[in-house]
């Protein structure tokens, strides 16, 4: 099966013309040509079978054969903030197999031991696209740049709010049993030096409540991830 990302697609299009690159990759790379069928996703839920009318280097047109509406929607959501790793590649491994899994909303944090300051937002879109096309999946995540970590609890109005950290003395709980219902889950990830003491007592006054992912210590991008495979085995069934 053949996808194109095509988010400006209208859900009542009867035809459709891909754009310019990827266009070239149908003509040039994949060498479909006139009559060939190819399935396009818009990120929103929308899945499109399509047949080439027109192939050219340049312009590939398409007639819209079937269209299927809210395309593996799920009756839950997922929102994971994350702080990002200092290597890159782990942070784009984590967008890569969460988007993979199935998520809606990764939000960046900077928190107070982060040792990343800046993000290449545009480059961390397109392996989340790649991901969504190689997965199948028809919904684009929300993908927030960095936000400053007080800036980020205040805005937030998840229902079901959690903390995942490691600091001693504090009170936590199994995230595995805090998931109850379909609802839209929140999971605050910290750096590889965890949370301070102070922004979890933040996340605390802010409603948030702390959980732990289990006995292992893990890596910011594993811990990320685990949480996101949690919520998805209670959930999908």
């Amino acid at each position: 099966m053949h996808l194109f990302y095509t988010p400006d697609l209208s859900p009542d299009a009867a035809d459709y013309t891909l754009s310019e690159e990827e266009s070239k990759h149908c003509s040039r790379v994949l060498r479909l040509g006139v009559g060939d069928k190819v399935t396009l996703i818009d990120g929103w839920g929308g899945l499109f079978s399509s047949e080439i009318t027109e192939a050219t280097g340049k312009k590939t047109k398409l007639r819209i054969l079937e269209k299927q509406i809210e395309f593996g929607k799920r009756s839950y959501r997922i929102h994971i903030a994350v702080a990002p790793t200092k290597n890159m590649d782990r942070i784009e491994w984590l967008v890569e197999k969460a988007v993979e899994m199935g998520i809606d909303e990764i939000t960046f944090l900077q928190c107070a031991r982060s040792e990343r300051k800046a993000l290449n937002l545009d480059r961390i879109e397109k392996i989340a696209v790649s991901a969504m096309k190689q997965s199948l999946k028809a919904y684009m995540p929300k993908l927030n740049e960095l936000t400053r970590y007080t800036d980020f609890l205040k805005s937030t109005k998840a229902e079901n709010k959690f903390i995942a950290h490691l600091v001693e003395g504090q009170e936590r709980h199994s995230l595995a049993k805090s998931i109850s219902g379909e609802a839209e889950y929140l999971i605050l990830i910290g750096p590889e030096g965890d949370f301070s003491p102070e922004e979890v007592d933040q996340a605390l006054k802010a409603g948030f409540k702390a959980v732990t992912l289990g006995s292992s210590r893990l890596r910011t991008e594993t811990a990320a991830l685990a949480a996101c495979h949690t919520i998805h085995v209670l959930l999908d069934v």
